[in-house]
């Protein structure tokens, strides 16, 4: 038995000076007679009336402690609940190169892979997600976190321009693995989002997904961007200007990467087919969790405030009949 709200059951403190109050009533109440000498008396047998005279006094007692129960709301609560779980800990990492200002997803690339990667994020409340971003460098914006409202906040932070321009798929991923690899999670992933080919950082893509697969760790590759060119805007000394270039990137290593470590690869050519992919990778991890749960409160206070109101009527109908003054 809960009680929705418990607060009101203080209101049964207010029993004690009602109690003190009606007991120094009777005190008052009590007929005298003074007499010579009571020898000769014998006590007088109580009447029935009289040994029923503290009743109604109960009986409102009693109806004010259920209202008070009442106003409380309880509720009974039958549950049970089966659980098979695995663990499962995320670490995004993107690719935030001047390619992914490109226009082809709207607004741009990298403003696409963020949106939809907050709904991923939105999404999974009980999963522990990082986020680690790179171009020519990078570095994690986020260690692994159950704090989603913070994790969310600091994607939008993130923009083109925070590091030194290039593509360091590599590097990225090391980083990624680094923070991931000691995770106690029984189901440990990453997932890379780029646009292009790795040409930055001393550490070649391959070899950091050899680096996950010994930790067991998989990758899910996207692979952002559409067929043929593209607009990419370019900043220059007469301002900002568009530059039509071609939408290529390295397939073949994405697609290695994420075999080598029992992930997939999946290529996003515009916001819905990006959306699609978050899903589909949502739904793989999904299928390690089984959790069977009931739970059903039902509210038991109309029992109690029925109870109130019939003693409340005994009350009534005792001082009314039995207990009747006749002034």
């Amino acid at each position: 038995m809960t009680f929705k709200n418990p607060e009101y059951l203080f209101l049964l403190l207010l029993l004690i000076p009602i109690v003190f109050w009606y007991i120094k009533e009777m005190h008052k109440s009590d007929a005298s007679l003074q007499i010579s000498s009571h020898r000769n008396l014998q006590m007088p047998h109580k009447s029935s009336k009289v040994k029923l005279l503290h009743i109604p006094f109960i009986l409102r007692s009693l109806a004010i402690v259920l209202i008070v129960i009442a106003l409380a709301r309880p509720q009974a609560s039958n549950s049970w609940r089966t659980e098979s779980t695995e663990g499962i800990d995320i670490m995004m990492t993107l690719d935030i190169s001047g390619t992914m200002m490109a226009e082809d997803l709207k607004p741009n690339r990298l403003a696409a892979s963020k949106d939809v990667a907050t709904e991923f994020i939105l999404s999974r409340p009980n999963d522990n997600i990082g986020l680690v971003v790179f171009a020519g460098e990078s570095f994690t914006q986020c260690p692994l976190t159950t704090d989603h409202a913070v994790l969310i906040n600091l994607f939008k932070g993130v923009n083109y321009g925070l590091i030194e321009d290039g593509t360091a798929i590599g590097l990225g991923l090391a980083n990624a693995v680094n923070r991931i690899k000691d995770s106690k999670a029984k189901s440990k992933v990453i997932i890379l989002l780029t646009d292009g080919s790795n040409n930055r950082g001393d550490i070649a893509p391959i070899t950091a997904a050899e680096i996950a697969k010994s930790f067991g760790i998989r990758i899910y590759a996207i692979g952002v961007g559409s067929y043929g060119k593209v607009n990419i805007p370019v900043q220059t000394p007469m301002g900002l200007q568009y530059q039509l270039m071609d939408s290529e990137f390295d397939e073949k290593s994405l697609k290695e990467i994420a075999a080598m470590t029992g992930g997939h690869y999946f290529r996003a050519t515009d916001n819905t087919k990006l959306r699609n992919i978050y899903q589909e990778i949502d739904q793989m991890e999904k299928t390690k969790i089984n959790v069977r749960e009931y739970n059903k409160k039902n509210e038991e206070f109309y029992v109690f405030a029925l109870a109130a109101f019939l003693l409340l009527m005994a009350e009534v109908l005792l001082r009314n009949t039995v207990l009747r003054r006749i002034p």
